[in-house]
């Protein structure tokens, strides 16, 4: 608590503020004074007694982000930047603490044990790292980070978004911290270019949207960059497959089949390619082309491409297409563009369909028919002019396995469909259903319930995955049957 903000009691301020009307009533109209009077007037102090804590409470965190302010500015002044990068943490937060003590004492202020604790990691973060954002990084439980102006921001836990206490202390401060992630990767954002894409040291994925596009304060999206590179077995552990879909995934990948990869926003596509991926050989070449660089690949030849924005001038713009076009001439085995969101499509399917088997990528889609009619739309987007069915007929002969990741109610996720794609019949794409996740209902404390099973259709590339070494048992197309 501060000890220069100390305030009289509840009981003490009403007293002294009722004392002085009552001897003026007294002193106009001495007679006119009723005795019952008195006893409505002292409830309203019993009131106040209730609101004071957590106005002081209010009140004493307010005056605590105004003196991190000021001290943060101390800092500033009186630290040598240039320094900061060879000193450790202990001698950084000893510097801190002794400047902060100083500004302290310039303010009459004392601050308990815990309190100063708080304020010297505060400023340690504000100095080094993204200043209130920093606690959240580091918080392992924690998947992705929503801000929604200064004062609201959103955690998401086990697929579950929930408010954080956790505040900017105004915009200004946000727009600082912003900047300071944007300048680090050579970019920028204000009024001409309100809304950027970047990547956090650790590899995690940054959006920002800033004033005046962002209405009520700037909008910060961050997912968290998983240190943990999850294998086919660890998503098998955590129920997102079977060990039978687990399998036929391995022979798809292993004879190079073209898979991609469909979903929502948060539904595990990256996660479901970064684990399809550990199918791959050693001895392959891999090239991965991203917008912000997520995949982490297990292999030893992979070569890494991520696009780039153009600068002040319009100019210097690198986007995945451009990527894609370069790649096709450095001899890849196999090219893994971990979004197709526009023209970049055409590419992707041209290399498909012209020796680069075993291709993969990811798609927004909320089924393996919808992923489809998307492929259609963007080659549409891309303004090629081609018949409809030239255009089916491309993607039949270019995509041989749609896998259908999703995000359920309960926020749990879930591979909840496999679909081959046989082929076209006149002018529609023939797809077959080989594994679904069949749900059954809700548990009381509202988890999903269902199982994973075959559809009982054999698999449209059984002697491919037979001529290269994988024999699937036929009791892995069986439908699981439950009593």
């Amino acid at each position: 608590m501060f000890s220069r903000y100390k305030k009289p009691t509840a009981d003490a301020a009403p007293a002294a503020v009722a004392a002085a009307p009552a001897a003026q009533v007294v002193e106009a109209a001495p007679a006119a004074a009723p005795a019952p009077k008195p006893a409505p007037a002292a409830a309203p102090p019993k009131k106040a007694a209730q609101v004071v804590p957590m106005d002081k409470e209010k009140k004493r965190k307010e005056k605590l982000g105004e003196v991190k302010l000021q001290i943060h500015r101390e800092l500033l002044d009186n630290l040598n930047l240039a320094a900061l990068e060879h000193a450790s943490e202990s001698e950084l937060k000893s510097e801190i603490s002794a400047i902060s003590g100083e500004t302290l004492n310039e303010l009459g202020m004392v601050l308990n044990r815990e309190d100063r604790s708080h304020l010297i990691q505060d400023l340690y973060d504000e100095v080094t790292g993204l200043g209130p954002l920093e606690t959240l990084l580091k918080d392992e439980s924690v998947n992705d980070i929503l801000v929604n102006g200064p004062q609201q921001i959103f955690v998401e836990r086990a697929g579950k978004l929930q408010l954080s206490d956790i505040t900017f202390k105004d915009e200004r401060h946000l727009l600082r911290i912003i900047d300071k992630i944007v300048s680090a990767v050579g970019r920028r954002v204000d009024e001409s270019n309100p809304y950027v894409d970047a990547r956090l040291a650790d590899g995690s994925r940054f959006n920002a949207m800033v004033p005046p596009i962002a209405v009520d304060g700037s909008l910060v999206s961050i997912r968290k960059f998983k240190k943990d590179k999850l294998g086919i077995s660890d998503l098998v552990d955590f129920g997102a497959f079977s060990e039978e879909m687990a399998a036929y995934l391995q022979a798809a990948v292993s004879t190079r089949l073209n898979v991609i990869v469909s979903g929502g926003t948060g539904s595990g596509k990256t996660t479901t390619l970064n684990a399809l991926s550990s199918f791959i050989d050693n001895d392959e070449r891999i090239l991965t082309i991203e917008d912000t660089a997520e995949l982490q690949l297990q292999q030893t030849h992979v070569g890494r491409m991520e696009s780039r924005p153009p600068n002040v001038e319009g100019r210097g713009g690198v986007s995945q297409r451009d990527c894609l076009k370069n790649a096709l001439r450095m001899r890849p085995d196999r090219i893994i563009v971990g979004e197709t969101r526009g023209e970049e499509v055409i590419d992707m399917l041209q290399a498909m369909n012209t020796g680069h088997d075993g291709s993969m990528t990811t798609i927004h889609a909320n089924s393996a028919r919808d992923g489809i009619s998307r492929l259609e739309n963007m080659i549409a987007m891309a303004g090629i002019e081609m018949p409809i069915k030239a255009v089916r007929s491309q993607i039949a002969s270019a995509v041989n396995l749609i896998v259908q990741a999703s995000r359920l109610q309960d926020g749990s996720r879930r591979m909840v469909s496999i679909t081959e794609i046989t082929g076209m019949e006149g002018d529609v794409i023939s797809m077959q259903e080989v594994f679904r996740y069949q749900r059954v209902g809700l548990s009381p404390d509202n988890k999903i319930l269902g199982h994973f099973t075959a559809t009982g259709v054999r698999s449209h590339f059984s002697e491919r995955f037979k001529m290269w070494g994988f024999d699937l048992p036929p009791s892995i197309y069986e439908p699981v049957k439950m009593e």
